[in-house]
């Protein structure tokens, strides 16, 4: 059976809720910030170009990558309400404020995703037009959110992987 936006993949089925949570969680509690969720879609091969993306992988039990990523605007206001002040999107208090968000991000979502999975160090990617790779085989799960500040996205590309028996 195809994956289509009317028909999730069982991963998506489990990334979606954790996901929400964590976004919603992490955003009011360490910005003040209230998050409403939009209809989460597959990504389109169109979608266009982020300004700045704050990526994790994930490895063990899953595989594959989460990206928060916003237009300059949003990511600015964002990290001005998380920092307690406003820092320019070239400082680097701004890219440590973006990775410590999606740092945080990932990983109350990955606590709600069991055992085994392990996510990496966040790596920040600031500059009109980029585009983060993605794992061509999987889907990319898009999930829009919009608060105050403006609309951002998380971008899930995560798969689960086979159990390996213990040696």
């Amino acid at each position: 059976m195809a994956t289509t936006p009317d028909n999730p993949t069982p991963m998506h089925l489990r990334l979606i809720p954790a996901f929400v949570g964590s976004i919603k969680s992490v955003l009011s509690t360490m910005a003040g910030v209230q998050v409403t969720i939009l209809p989460p879609h597959l990504k389109a091969e169109t979608a266009p170009p982020q300004d700045v993306s704050g990526v994790i992988g994930f490895s063990g039990t899953l595989a594959g990558s989460v990206v928060l990523c916003f237009p300059n605007a949003t990511a600015v206001k964002l990290v001005g309400a998380f920092a307690g002040a406003e820092h320019p999107s070239g400082s680097p208090d701004f890219a440590d404020a973006i990775g410590e968000l999606t740092n945080m991000i990932a990983g109350a979502a990955k606590s709600n995703l069991g055992p085994g999975a392990t996510i990496t160090t966040p790596v920040v990617i600031i500059g009109a037009g980029h585009s983060v790779p993605r794992l061509r085989d999987l889907p990319c799960l898009v999930i829009p959110c919009r608060c105050p500040q403006g609309d951002f996205a998380v971008e899930l590309n995560v798969r689960q992987q086979a159990q390996q028996a213990a040696a």
